[in-house]
C-alpha cells in the first residue's frame, strides 16, 4: 500500500502512549478481567482470556496483576463490573473511526467520546455506521534488528500466515483471527521485542487526507486513545509520508 497506512501510523502513536505505563496496565487489566468473566478463568479454553495475557506479558506486566484481574473476571475477588461498548463514526476528510471502550459507566463514558468527535471535526455515527469497513486481523510486529523476513517466513511455513512485511520499524506479521494465539505464542516464544501483538480492525479501504485533514485526524484519534474507558481505536485513514513528516516535524 502507497502512503502510510493507518495501523502503522497508530502503531507509531501507540508506541507514544503506551509509554504512559500506568495507562497501558490499566486498559490491558480491563480486558483481561472482561475475558475471564465472558469465557472462563481457563486461558487455554479462552482464546480472548489468552491473547489478553500475552499481550500483558508482551509489556512485561507483572503475573501478580495478571492474576488479580483473572480473579475479578472469574468473580473470585471482587471488582468493578464493566459493559463493552462501541462507538462509531467519522472523522475529518471522511475518515472511518471506530472506538471499543470498557466502561463502568456508560453514562459518563457515551458523551465524553461525542464531544471528542463533535469539537475535533468529527460526528459520530449509529451502531454498525463504519465497522463494515474493516476486517478483524491479528498483528504482529517484531522490532527492527532481530531478524528477517526470510527467516520468520521459514519459521512460520506451516502457520495460517496472511501477510509477512518489513519496514524501518520491524518485521509484522498479519494472521488470520483463528490462528492469532498460535502464532503470537510462537513468536513470543523466540524472545523477541514487540511492539505490536494483538487482535485489531484493518480496513478494507483507506481513505487519503491532506495536511489539515490528516493532522485532525491524528489529533482526533489521540484524544480518543487518551479516553481513560477507550480500549483500542480504528481508523481508514492514508496519510503520505511526505505530509506526515511535515506534521510530525
Amino acid at each position: 500500500m502507497s502512503g502510510h497506512s493507518k495501523w502503522s501510523v497508530i502503531k507509531r502513536k501507540k508506541g507514544a502512549l503506551d509509554a504512559k505505563r500506568g495507562a497501558i496496565f490499566t486498559k490491558i487489566i480491563r480486558e483481561i478481567t472482561v475475558a475471564a468473566k465472558a469465557g472462563g478463568d481457563d486461558i487455554e479454553a479462552n482464546p480472548r482470556l489468552r491473547a489478553a495475557v500475552n499481550k500483558a506479558k508482551s509489556v512485561n506486566m507483572p503475573s501478580d496483576n495478571i492474576e488479580r484481574a483473572i480473579k475479578k473476571g472469574s468473580g473470585t475477588l471482587d471488582g468493578l463490573t464493566y459493559e463493552e461498548i462501541r462507538y462509531e463514526g467519522y472523522g475529518p476528510g471522511g475518515a472511518a473511526i471506530m472506538v471499543d471502550c470498557l466502561t463502568d459507566n456508560k453514562n459518563r463514558t457515551t458523551p465524553e467520546i461525542k464531544i471528542i468527535f463533535s469539537k475535533n471535526g468529527g460526528n459520530m455515527g449509529e451502531t454498525g455506521s463504519v465497522s463494515y469497513l474493516f476486517d478483524r486481523k491479528g498483528i504482529i510486529t517484531i522490532e527492527a534488528g532481530q531478524t528477517s523476513e526470510d527467516a520468520l517466513m521459514e519459521e512460520l511455513l506451516e502457520f495460517d500466515v496472511e501477510d509477512i512485511t518489513s519496514d524501518d520499524a520491524g518485521i509484522t506479521v498479519i494472521t488470520a483471527p483463528d490462528s492469532f494465539n498460535e502464532i503470537s505464542e510462537l513468536i513470543m516464544k523466540k524472545g523477541f521485542n514487540l511492539s505490536m501483538n494483538e487482535l485489531t480492525y484493518v480496513p478494507k479501504t483507506t481513505v487519503m487526507l491532506d495536511e489539515k485533514k490528516a493532522s485532525q485526524c491524528l489529533k482526533i484519534v489521540e484524544l480518543l486513545e487518551d479516553q481513560d474507558d477507550s480500549q483500542n481505536v480504528y481508523s481508514n485513514y492514508d496519510i503520505p509520508d511526505d505530509i506526515l513528516a511535515k506534521i510530525e516535524g
